[in-house]
């Protein structure tokens, strides 16, 4: 039997200067590492075709499905704040678009799938690393409830691909709700061509922002709809320890997922200032930098907009301006709710964030692990016993024997019970994360020996990261001395 994609394909039927018409270049010998079987029945596809040589061929490129209508987005962007006027899908290729289940259209891109007019003397292809960490981390920020581009399947090519060293090639497939950035706008915006830019704007809101299409200022509600996202999205980043890593505006995605997974990470020990990516030298997009940097990118996003929302130049920017000044306080709001049930509390007093902020005080000066500190603190919200745990995590518990004081004093003001209280922190607070040490060794095992028990035995574990897992326990176990990973590198 065929693999059957039921594709429709609208973001192709928009003018020619929003992608470039271009197939994934054939590889030689395809072999599937990982299919998401869910994944795949939710978009309507058969995962037992998938699974067949068939399947693995269509998922590397190297055969195009039916229906398929394969294209390289454009688009420009501000990579660590200087403007690129064209960068596009450099090593990345649209099949189409699919409706699924929910009857949500959802793209299905291969990445590394070869060079498109975008490539930039680059060879378009992907390393086995980058497309695993990609894999691992996107399903976990999906099984953490954090909106996300997901992992459909990863392939290995059987071709090597060259970076300082020879690494095994594979090709990850990606859906996301779409791939339209916030770099897409600033394409046209750079070419000062507004009927584009109402094109897209246009396509934007009847496919992400559909119940704005009857509002009396559709553009400004648009701006306004994205702006909520993307602060309620960094907040959720925040309260799992999650640093992106490269911010950049051609990395800002409209619909308000999480996208481009490359040398992001989760952090281990809690600090405000935490950089892993290699590239970023500056600390740019640093954990606390990232609420900043998202308005920062959003306010780029309005540049555009501006030719829609006024003749008058003056005037457009003032509205923007204001529809902008709301992302302080989304952001904020989202942040401290969510903080406010990883600690325990139901219902929202004066002097609670404060009290939380002593709290992220101490575990920074302290070092204490982000993920831990707030799972134990659930079990000590249970059991008294279990604050020993939680005191574990401080270089001087002391630091949390005073906080936990407070906090005791003002969890007893709420009528809830101390099992209450437990199973509603479990359910926020993670056990399982994406450890950067488990991922490190999870790629090096399938890049060193072909083994890809490890990377199973870890996708298996963080599709279930707030529930117990004694068989697994140790994954929850910060990396010892020898284990921390200190950076994290880009996959191109």
């Amino acid at each position: 039997m065929t693999v059957h994609f039921p594709f429709q394909n609208s973001y192709s039927a928009l003018p020619d200067s929003f992608f470039a018409r271009v197939a994934p270049t054939p590889v030689a010998a395809p072999r599937l590492i990982k299919l998401n079987r869910p994944l795949a029945i939710q978009l309507g596809l058969d995962p037992d075709l998938l699974e067949t040589p068939e399947g693995a061929e269509i998922l590397a490129g190297k055969t195009v499905p039916a229906g398929a209508d394969p294209i390289a987005m454009a688009y420009a962007g501000h990579q660590f704040g200087h403007f690129v006027p064209q960068l596009g899908d450099g090593r990345a290729i649209l099949l189409g678009e699919v409706i699924d289940r929910d009857g949500v259209r959802r793209d299905i891109q291969l990445k590394g799938s070869g060079p498109t007019p975008f490539s930039r003397r680059g060879d378009g292809r992907a390393a086995l690393g980058p497309v695993l960490r990609e894999y691992i981390v996107s399903e976990a920020m999906f099984a953490l409830g954090i909106p996300t581009t997901r992992s459909l399947a990863a392939v290995i090519t059987g071709e090597p691909v060259i970076r300082e060293t020879v690494l095994p090639g594979a090709v990850l497939t990606r859906v996301a709700a779409s791939h339209i950035r916030v770099g897409t706008f600033q394409f046209f915006a750079a070419r000062r061509d507004t009927g584009a830019i109402r094109r897209l704007a246009d396509h934007v809101i009847t496919r992400h922002y559909p119940e704005l299409l009857t509002a009396e200022r559709p553009y400004h509600a648009l701006l306004a709809g994205v702006v909520a996202r993307q602060a309620e999205l960094v907040a959720r980043w925040l309260l799992v320890g999650f640093i992106h890593g490269v911010m950049n505006t051609d990395n800002s995605s409209i619909s308000g997922e999480t996208i481009d997974y490359g040398p992001c990470a989760f952090m281990d020990a809690y600090n405000p200032g935490q950089v892993f990516s290699s590239i970023d030298e500056m600390g740019r997009y640093a954990y606390a930098n990232q609420p900043r940097i998202a308005l920062w990118n959003l306010t780029r996003l309005a540049e555009c907009l501006l030719p829609l929302f006024s003749d008058d130049q003056e005037k457009a920017v003032e509205q923007a301006q204001e529809i902008l000044g709301a992302f302080p306080e989304i952001f904020s709001k989202a942040y401290q709710a969510g903080l406010r049930k990883k600690v325990g509390l139901f219902t929202e007093r004066d002097g609670d964030e404060a009290l939380i902020q002593d709290l992220l005080d101490a575990m920074a000066k302290n070092q204490a692990d982000f993920t831990l500190t707030f799972r134990k603190l659930g079990d000590a919200a249970g059991d008294e016993a279990g604050a020993a745990d939680v005191r574990a995590q401080f270089m001087d518990p002391a630091a949390f024997d005073e906080w936990a004081k407070r906090w005791r004093e003002r969890t007893a003001l709420e009528p809830h019970t101390a099992t209450e209280r437990q199973a509603a922190m479990n359910a926020v607070n993670p056990l399982f994360i994406p450890r950067n040490h488990r991922v490190e060794a999870v790629i090096q095992a399938a890049v060193n020996n072909d083994d890809y028990a490890p990377f199973e035995e870890l996708v298996k574990v963080l599709a279930k990261p707030y529930q117990e897992q004694p068989d697994y326990a140790a994954y929850a176990d910060p990396p010892l001395p020898d284990q921390l990973v200190l950076q994290t590198f880009c996959g191109t």
